[in-house]
């Protein structure tokens, strides 16, 4: 069983943390991710820099330049991360877009991440037919799961097809800006957590974006299995460095 399936039986709300590969340092990937690891953390989004991001707000953004600048590649990531299975358990997604995916060729970037441990992608641009009509059987064939996208404006019969062709878990949206802490959830995010509630769909529903504090956490994980925090842990890694991820960590929950 994939890790990330073997990941949502557990009975807990599941904490993900997204940062970008190669920030603040090129080398930093795989101490962050083992760091994350040892605080407890459940799933790790590992975002591969691409030089336009378009669901990604400033400071996702700006880490992303940062990890360019510093030389991450699609190569360097996976070089990086070649024997991270002999010391992270948890599971691990690569999230980026598609045009990187498609220059290193979708099979081979889907083989080599069966090849060091990857359990799935998140592809925000790739859309979801296309996805279905060619190019579900090669991420089958190598085990990964792809996650999708649902927002507030997504309507029911896509948000079902989605739930039908997904053998994970939803990515959640929490609104249809891009991506960015906030201190707490309105009216509107709480109604949509509701509604996709009662659709009872089978895919479990984690909730990304505007999640940063243990507040923000809680709101987001009453209706669902768990939530997902970039901008605020690549905000806090920018200013107190990777030393004081646990700390982090330890605001949440």
């Amino acid at each position: 069983m994939n890790r990330i399936n073997k990941k949502l039986q557990e009975d807990k709300k599941l904490l993900s943390i997204y940062f970008t590969a190669g920030f603040p340092k090129l080398n930093d990937t795989v101490s962050i991710i083992e760091s994350l690891e040892k605080s407890g953390v459940d799933m790790i989004e590992i975002g591969l820099p691409f030089s336009d991001p378009l669901a990604d707000g400033p400071t996702i953004q700006a880490s992303s330049t940062t990890a360019l600048n510093n030389g991450m590649t699609t190569k360097v990531l996976f070089d990086q991360l070649k024997d991270i299975r002999k010391t992270v358990s948890i599971p691990l997604i690569i999230m980026g877009y598609f045009n990187p995916m498609m220059q290193y060729g979708i099979e081979a970037f889907c083989k080599k991440c069966a090849e060091i441990g990857i359990d799935g992608l998140i592809i925000p641009d790739l859309p979801v037919k296309e996805y279905n009509e060619n190019y579900k059987t090669i991420f089958e064939k190598y085990g990964l799961i792809n996650v999708f996208l649902i927002t507030p404006q997504t309507g029911d019969e896509r948000i079902r097809f989605i739930d039908e062709i997904s053998d994970g878990f939803i990515y959640m949206v929490s609104s249809a800006a891009v991506t960015g802490s906030k201190s707490t959830f309105g009216n509107a995010q709480s109604d949509y957590f509701k509604r996709i509630e009662t659709m009872n769909l089978k895919s479990p529903q984690i909730v990304g974006f505007g999640i940063s504090n243990a507040e923000t956490f809680e709101q987001a994980t009453k209706n669902t299995k768990g939530a997902i925090i970039g901008s605020a842990f690549i905000s806090h890694l920018n200013n107190k460095g990777k030393d004081s991820i646990s700390a982090f960590i330890a605001t949440i929950r």
